[in-house]
């Protein structure tokens, strides 16, 4: 029996002069429920309420286009040829990674900018970042993107998959890997895992280190069933490349830090009277 399965429609609202993708809001709520965390963690430790509002306010313009460069980087055989599609990016298209090196470098500064730790920034972060990204999977779920190889529609009952869930998975008369899904629900479990470790209070910077570990190590499984990969020289999954020198990076850090005596303060410490946060200036 040959059937016919529509897609959900990627557009959430067309108003003729404006389209409004479900892409972008997705991405954006998300971004939005990891600030309410973030916020509401930072002013438990000390800092002011507005921290991450300033914080967000350059690191997500930022992420946004270097998310996208990254993306066009590895693409430009595409895009070379196509220059008019390097800016639709409704369309999908933003790499994780580039919005994260964005995102840090803009976090660096700021805190620097601010006379904040730079590591005290980041473990409060962490788990809102990962919280986003776990969220903004699902805009590749609207756009039929992200997915893996193919596979029985079997196998996806047998994962006790929603049927909306199956049904999104049939693209051009097979249907797909939702390895969208899984990256989500291991980013999920590991949001749950770092705000736990908030308690153990690690050393500075290790709540960080532990959120780049559990990403990489997930990411790294779950980019070898895509099929969409951005490659590096034809020959190796940037992401796996990317995963893996940052778990290494990270583990190096780990051990530097502590031998350097660099990470002396923990997690739960209160921000010494010396180090007040700059506040903004009023204008």
């Amino acid at each position: 029996m040959i059937y016919q399965i529509q897609p959900l429609n990627p557009v959430a609202l067309d108003l003729g002069f404006l389209t409004v993708y479900w892409y972008g809001l997705i991405i954006g709520f998300g971004a939005f429920l990891g600030y309410l965390l973030a916020n509401r963690e930072a002013v438990k430790r000390g800092l002011p309420k507005d921290m991450f509002a300033d914080v967000l306010l350059y690191a997500i313009p930022v992420a946004i286009i270097s998310a996208r460069l990254y993306y066009v980087i590895f693409k430009w055989d595409y895009y070379s040829q196509h220059p008019g599609q390097i800016l639709a990016i409704w369309e999908g298209g933003l790499a994780i990674h580039g919005g994260l090196i964005g995102a840090l470098i803009t976090g660096y500064i700021f805190a620097k900018k601010r006379g904040v730790s730079f590591w005290k920034l980041a473990d409060i972060a962490a788990p809102s970042i990962l919280l986003g990204q776990a969220i903004g999977r699902w805009g590749n779920f609207m756009n039929q993107e992200a997915h893996g190889g193919p596979v029985d529609p079997e196998f996806l009952h047998r994962l006790q998959l929603p049927q909306f869930i199956i049904d999104q998975m049939y693209i051009n008369g097979q249907h797909y890997h939702p390895t969208f899904l899984y990256e989500s629900l291991w980013s999920l479990l590991g949001v749950a895992i770092l705000i736990y470790l908030r308690r153990v209070n690690l050393r500075r910077g290790q709540l960080f280190f532990a959120y780049v570990i559990w990403y990489s190590v997930g990411r790294f499984f779950i980019e070898g069933l895509r099929t969409d990969s951005l490659m590096m020289f034809d020959l190796l999954r940037t992401a796996q490349v990317v995963s893996l020198v940052s778990i290494i990076g990270a583990v190096v850090l780990i051990i530097y830090r502590n031998k350097m005596g660099l990470a002396d303060e923990r997690y739960l410490d209160a921000e010494p009277e010396k180090k007040k946060v700059k506040k903004k200036k009023s204008k």
